[in-house]
């Protein structure tokens, strides 16, 4: 199977590694202080989403899927994440987000997966959102010691437009690393795809309120 590379800039986890200014420190330390002193009525509420993935590859099928936001990854967790990433490989970094549970997504026919990092972002107006799981894997695929299980997550991307609806991309099998960019010295995320398109995330609406 042929493997494409999909390369998600700085939208996505703070690709730049770079560490925290004393400006930022203080901004971060800030809002902790702030968020303490929240009440719950003014906390993020659960958000319920609903969609289509459907694989283009091959021939065409489609999954629905239940994708539950309960939390969001903070830009001080998402720095901390890539340096495990860059200093000490995909695997401690899977190590130090597992336990994570910022909510979680559920496809028909598999098992409900916490979602391990979750970033909100608006792009030109429109907002995006990006979760990262744990894939699914079938038993036969751990016990055969594929070279699929270098692929341990799974990573939803939706854009919503202006009345809410939205859709993306889905990529099912994905790798990830910091590679440096040879003009810019900079580390940045690089995800590859297990695969030859990532699929594509349809008719995404907010379930509730």
């Amino acid at each position: 199977m042929k493997k494409s590379l999909v390369l998600i800039f700085v939208s996505v986890l703070c690709l730049v590694l770079t560490p925290l200014t004393p400006a930022q420190k203080k901004s971060s330390t800030s809002q902790k202080s702030q968020k303490s002193e929240t009440s719950d009525d003014e906390r993020p509420k659960k958000e319920v989403y609903t969609g289509t993935i459907v694989n283009m590859s091959g021939r065409s099928a489609s999954v629905g899927f239940t994708l539950t936001l309960e939390a969001k990854t903070s830009d001080e967790e998402a720095l901390r994440y890539l340096n495990v990433l860059a200093t000490q490989g995909q695997d401690e970094f899977l190590d130090t987000i597992r336990k994570n549970n910022l909510g979680f997504i559920a496809a028909t026919g598999q098992t409900r997966r916490d979602l391990l990092v979750v970033r909100e972002h608006m792009i030109e107006g429109q907002r995006r959102i990006i979760a990262a799981f744990e894939r699914w894997q079938g038993f036969w695929e751990v016990r055969g010691g594929y070279r699929s299980n270098d692929y341990p997550f799974s990573i939803i991307e939706i854009v919503f437009d202006q009345k809410g609806k939205g859709s993306g991309t889905f990529i099912g099998l994905a790798q990830v690393r910091m590679k440096k960019d040879k003009k810019t010295e900079k580390l940045n995320l690089e995800i590859e795809n297990f695969g030859s398109f990532p699929a594509k995330v349809m008719g995404v609406i907010r379930r509730g309120k």
